[in-house]
């Protein structure tokens, strides 16, 4: 009998490198320095002789990169995400910290929902505050120094099979074409992954991508900031769609360099925030005071807009057939609305899903079958969590799912309740935080105990 999907992303959660090298394969190659690519590469250190990133970008080379155009965006690293990063770079915390990045553990974190200021959650969760490329940067120079990683600055244009087996990547460096050859590749080249073409031209299947509209609208500006270390480097403030504000929320974050991150977002028409008067004025008028205060200091730089058409993913687990050698991780199979802020975190469950697959030795020239049945887990984990908020958005035409109705009901009932009572906002919080299966809210006790705490509030 399989394990439930809630003991497998338990387990998923317990990963950590193992304590000597076991080498399983000769040579790796991962296609695109990303977060996910970075992390896979960390995680095939310990299995492999030599790995080779591919990037079209210098991945040497530190601060934002142009493959990443949401880099000057807010980004959350969930205390899941943070989890596994002090497993896989040791110190990661401290030296975060060394470089500006502010400590924000549950007391120094607030969250408005409608308003209303949730209850303080205590447990031993910690969160991170910094930048993305601040965060991104540090994971690079971890991974950059171990003896057996180096890099290649090429444009990645296709695979090499020998047989039913991936055995290396075509590139393209300035008109030049050659070929990294190894024995097992990885496909991290994010939401634009251009795998599903070279599959279909090699004559295998491609993935049924789904697709989910959501058309939001992001917004985020720098403010200096006084407090060294202020009494709250972390603040939230999020609408529902009961509502009826044209803002779906805003959060600021404390950054390093003294700087407060502040970001608005909006969904379909909605783009609030695009010029500096208007950034200003709505945090000032729509959102509780200490979002006012933070945008009366100067304004460092200009708005930085993005937007983000849909939500995606592709089935890699469903294909009959796939090559041997080859998985995908990260955005490259799924990416979420990013108001949740689980690409981080996800791309770091993505590389345990490896660890735990590699270090089960596996047969390396079958398919992976047995990393995609632990990628669909996390995959479904964070699709099931962001998905079910955003078709709660009346601009958002669905698929829905059966049994939605019901399921968004007692998701609402959950949610509501997470503003006074402490014990559903813990589980709720360590499943948003993804150290926990979304499968664990929907136990009778949970959605009996919201009840009865909706109840006491209305009396």
């Amino acid at each position: 009998m399989s394990p439930s999907p809630a003991r497998v992303f338990a387990a998923l959660n317990a990963v950590r490198p193992p304590d000597e090298a076991s080498p399983v394969i000769g040579r790796a190659i991962v296609i695109g320095g990303s977060v996910a690519g970075l992390l896979a590469a960390r995680v095939l250190s310990d299995h492999a002789a030599s790995v080779v990133i591919i990037d079209r970008d210098d991945v040497q080379v530190s601060g934002e990169r142009p493959g990443v155009p949401q880099g000057t965006q807010l980004h959350a690293l969930l205390p899941g995400g943070l989890l596994h990063l002090e497993h896989l770079f040791p110190g990661f915390r401290e030296q975060a910290l060394a470089q500006g990045a502010i400590e924000a553990p549950p007391a120094a974190r607030r969250t408005y929902l409608d308003g209303r200021l949730k209850v303080v959650v205590p447990d031993d969760a910690d969160s991170l505050a910094g930048s993305r490329p601040l965060l991104e940067g540090l994971i690079r120079q971890r991974v950059l120094r171990l003896p057996n990683v180096k890099t290649v600055t090429a444009r990645a244009t296709g695979l090499v099979f020998d047989g039913a087996a991936t055995v290396g990547v075509r590139c393209d460096v300035g008109g030049v074409h050659g070929v990294e050859s190894g024995d097992f590749v990885v496909d991290a080249m994010g939401r634009s992954s251009r795998l599903s073409d070279w599959l279909e031209r090699a004559g295998w299947d491609r993935p049924v991508m789904r697709r989910m509209t959501v058309h939001l609208n992001y917004a985020t500006a720098l403010f200096r900031r006084r407090e060294t270390n202020p009494e709250f480097p972390v603040v939230m403030a999020l609408h529902t769609p009961a509502a009826s504000s044209d803002v779906a929320g805003a959060a600021y974050f404390a950054v390093e360099g003294g700087r407060w991150m502040a970001m608005m977002a909006g969904y379909g028409e909605n783009r609030p925030g695009s010029t500096a008067e208007d950034f200003v004025r709505r945090l000032r008028d729509q959102f509780p005071p200490e979002f006012g205060e933070v945008a009366g200091n100067e304004m460092l730089g200009e708005v930085q807009t993005y937007r983000h058409a849909d939500s995606r993913r592709r089935d890699f687990h469903a294909l009959p057939r796939f090559p041997a050698g080859l998985v995908s991780v990260g955005d490259a199979v799924a990416s979420f609305n990013p108001v949740y802020g689980q690409g981080m975190t996800s791309a770091a469950l993505h590389a345990a899903c490896l660890s735990m697959y590699l270090r089960s030795k596996p047969d390396l020239g079958v398919p992976a079958r047995r990393f995609f049945a632990l990628q669909k887990v996390v995959v479904d984990a964070a699709w099931s969590t962001s998905t079910s908020a955003d078709l709660a958005l009346p601009h958002v035409p669905g698929p829905y799912p059966r049994g939605y109705r019901f399921s968004s009901w007692v998701s609402r009932q959950i949610v509501t309740a997470t503003v006074t009572d402490v014990t559903i906002a813990r589980r709720f919080n360590e499943v948003v935080s993804m150290r926990a299966h979304p499968r664990s809210l929907a136990t009778p006790g949970v959605i009996l105990g919201a009840l009865r705490a909706n109840r006491a509030v209305r009396r």
